[in-house]
C-alpha cells in the first residue's frame, strides 16, 4: 500500500481488514523494543512470545510498559 493512513481510514468506514494487519505490526516492532530493553538492562534475555514477558528478568519485564497518567487506567 502506498497510503497506509488512507487504507486505515477506509477500513474504519467499511470494516474491512487493513492491508497491514495489526498483529503483524505488533510483532514487527516488538523485535526492536526487545532489543532496546536488552541493551538497557545489559542482559541476555529469554522472551516468551505467547505470554509476552521475559522468562528470566523481572527488571526487564518492568520496562515493557509505563505507568499510566491519571485518569487513565486499565
Amino acid at each position: 500500500s502506498r497510503d497506509h493512513t488512507q487504507n486505515f481510514l477506509d477500513c474504519v468506514k467499511t470494516r474491512k481488514e487493513t492491508v497491514a494487519p495489526a498483529e503483524i505490526g505488533h510483532r514487527s516492532i516488538s523485535v526492536g523494543l526487545l532489543g532496546e530493553i536488552a541493551m538497557l538492562t545489559e542482559s541476555k534475555l529469554r522472551w516468551d512470545p505467547d505470554r509476552e514477558v521475559f522468562r528470566n528478568n523481572e527488571k526487564a519485564n518492568r520496562l515493557l510498559s509505563r505507568p499510566m497518567r491519571s485518569p487513565w487506567h486499565i
